[in-house]
């Protein structure tokens, strides 16, 4: 597994993208993997407590603490922003430019150094990033298969295999599709629905709860 880049993004915004990233964190920690966490945007963070002003975004946090807590500040998310919107509406209210230059050349270092570097996009596949660009702009540079995570009842199989078909006219791998259970969602009724897109779509796709069965694809 040296040397692995995936990355992660969902059919939608608050479906359990940073949950199931950490978990894989975690997991792969656990076999004894060096690994990596970059959030590369985040939106709706919180102003540190210090009264310095400072940003702290919540998926940040969790990605890097899910990864062993070894990231210095070059290596976490440096595109964070306060109001709780879509990146690119809000660098394009704030007159900036979202620079994904940086953001590969982030990605990229933490390759070298580590067996598994998990980044996290923000919101779905088309999410803006300013200037015409979309999330999937940011998964082409760094031309990695892909970890779609969905919610896991209602209405998933819809968001989930258009996702897909999505991904993969962008040209790029699918990793696997997971479907995020929360603790009030019928574990039958989620693999019912994973085993529709599965049918639809020929992707590998799992419930959350059996997130070994993704590591094994990484």
């Amino acid at each position: 597994m040296l040397h692995r880049l995936r990355f992660v993004t969902g059919t939608d915004t608050g479906v359990g993208k940073t949950w199931v990233t950490a978990g894989l964190a975690r997991r792969a920690r656990a076999r004894g993997l060096r690994v990596a966490g970059l959030k590369a945007i985040e939106s709706g963070c919180r102003r540190a407590p210090d009264g310095s002003g400072a940003l702290i975004g919540e998926d940040d946090e969790a990605l890097v603490e899910a990864a062993g807590a070894w990231q210095g500040p070059e290596d976490r998310c440096r595109c964070l922003f306060e109001p709780a919107l879509a990146p690119g509406v809000v660098a394009d209210d704030l007159g900036v430019r979202i620079d994904l230059d940086a953001i590969e050349q982030q990605a990229r270092s933490l390759v070298a150094r580590t067996d598994l570097t998990l980044v996290e996009g923000a919101g779905g596949w088309t999410v803006p990033l300013g200037a015409g660009r979309t999330i999937s702009d940011l998964a082409r540079r760094l031309a990695a298969p892909v970890v779609i995570v969905g919610r896991a009842g209602l209405g998933t199989i819809n968001h989930s295999v258009l996702t897909v078909r999505a991904v993969a006219a962008d040209g790029l791998e699918i990793a696997a599709v997971v479907l995020s259970r929360q603790a009030t969602d019928d574990l039958a009724t989620a693999r019912r629905n994973a085993a529709e897109i599965r049918s639809q779509t020929g992707a590998t796709v799992v419930v959350s709860d059996e997130l070994d069965r993704v590591l094994d694809r990484l």
